[in-house]
């Protein structure tokens, strides 16, 4: 067993807007478990949802929590049933616990659990922090020329590849995406991954709309400009990534007869949809609850030679600045703010 400290640093949420920097205990691995040293970590929405609402949906926030699960890290110390030789592995952690027991879970729809575990959901803490236990086969092994902040953004890049495996996108697809904001821009490469021949793609913003044509998507416009006609595109996919009712709407008017949309955007709890167009265009509506079984697409499709997942890393902040992380995103050019745990 590798001698690690008694205490580790965390980033602890103690109610909305106030983070405090606590000496926890360093968790111990179990039995097919791996004690992982944080190394980077991205700052997600729902991090940033958390910590200025203190809920999403049903998730409340009712007692500390430390935030993050975009991580990634080194293997320190191992469980029993765990081979010795991982350790000293560079490793991307997927950040759910399924139980691997409901019909669910044994239907290989694990991301549908309902006694998953996933790290800064409450009431269970995440990543902010030195120390992190995992599942022995949660934790994935990457490439040495992967950086750290690039195997932290395996998680948000698995949205992106778990929605456009959900959208069908295939070779020669015609794929719509609304937003261009982080998940926007991680789905875009995703889809060019998978062979999509046009990627457009829509957002307010202009310099996100410009940034966008960096990450995969072939074109891109303001959805409010007189000559952008969504109804025109004829996409075989639509992937909604900003949550905005009225790009729901564009989005699925934008669908050819038999296309697939993909909800990912958390929007309005409800809304109305043209149900006689889906109906009369047979058009598949679903949505994106996390992922199953991403890791090995996500890491073989970031090292093609146009991916490059440290592109998207807008600005960095020390474990201690985590507060300011989480309130990055209001500079509308950020993109994707990483905590930095730990440096190799």
């Amino acid at each position: 067993m590798n001698a690690v400290p008694a205490t580790m640093r965390a980033s602890v949420l103690l109610e909305k807007q106030r983070i405090e920097l606590q000496e926890r205990p360093v968790p111990r691995p179990g039995p097919g478990e791996v004690l992982i040293q944080v190394r980077s970590v991205g700052v997600c929405g729902s991090d940033v949802h958390y910590y200025k609402e203190g809920r999403i949906g049903h998730h409340i926030v009712e007692q500390p929590l430390i935030l993050g699960h975009e991580v990634s890290g080194v293997i320190v110390d191992v469980g029993a049933g765990v081979p010795e030789d991982r350790v000293g592995e560079r490793v991307a952690v997927e950040p759910q616990r399924p139980c691997r027991r409901c019909r669910f879970c044994k239907t290989g729809r694990q991301n549908l659990c309902e006694r998953m575990e996933f790290y800064a959901t409450p009431p269970i803490d995440g990543t902010f922090c030195d120390y992190v236990v995992a599942p022995a086969d949660f934790a994935h092994l990457v490439p040495d020329a992967m950086s750290d902040h690039a195997a932290a953004l395996l998680e948000p890049f698995s949205v992106g590849i778990w929605a456009c495996t959900k959208a069908r996108v295939g070779l020669g697809s015609k794929v719509f995406i609304t937003g261009a904001g982080p998940i926007g821009a991680l789905t875009s490469l995703a889809a060019r991954s998978f062979g999509a021949a046009e990627i457009i793609v829509t957002d307010l913003v202009e310099s996100r709309r410009n940034r966008i044509l960096e990450f995969g998507a072939t074109a891109a416009f303001d959805p409010r400009d007189a000559d952008f006609d969504a109804a025109a595109l004829a996409a075989d996919a639509f992937i909604e990534c900003s949550g905005a009712t009225p790009a729901v709407l564009s989005g699925i008017d934008a669908l050819a007869p038999g296309g697939v949309a993909v909800l990912v955007g958390l929007g309005a709890e409800e809304m109305a949809l043209p149900v006689q167009r889906i109906m009369m265009k047979e058009i598949s509506l679903t949505g994106v609850f996390r992922y199953v079984d991403t890791w090995p697409k996500a890491i073989a499709a970031a090292q093609q030679p146009a991916t490059n997942l440290d592109d998207l890393v807008t600005a960095e902040f020390d474990l201690e600045d985590s507060e300011a992380a989480l309130n990055s995103d209001a500079d509308p050019a950020s993109m994707k703010s990483i905590v930095v745990v730990s440096r190799g």
